[in-house]
């Protein structure tokens, strides 16, 4: 065996390019994907902006809000006949289906 057991081994020059390279190309993606947020976000607040405005003048030229909605309702407010919660319908009721909406039942 011959001596040589004190000699250092490590990444050298080629693996801390190699590290820098990437840390690099991370600083870029991480700049991109900053620069496409901020402008999604403008565009978002922008749209908003836009959406409100054009309320705002559609609102005005029906008049306002009381406008579209009458003061008087067309039919009276309680019902004709009182209202009954409607019950399930059985599996013999429902016909072969074992499921009464109409769905099949998985295994």
């Amino acid at each position: 065996m011959s001596g040589g057991g004190n000699l250092p081994v490590g990444p050298g020059i080629w693996g801390f390019i190699a590290f820098f390279v990437l840390a690099v190309a991370l600083w870029f993606l991480v700049r991109n994907m900053n620069n496409r947020l901020r402008r999604m976000a403008y565009r978002d607040r922008d749209r908003a902006e836009e959406f409100a405005a054009n309320a705002e003048v559609d609102g005005s030229r029906r008049g306002g809000a009381s406008a579209a909605t009458p003061a008087t309702p067309a039919e009276p407010a309680t019902p004709a006949e009182p209202i009954t919660p409607a019950t399930p319908a059985t599996p013999a009721e429902a016909g072969d289906d074992p499921d009464a909406r109409g769905e099949a039942t998985r295994p």
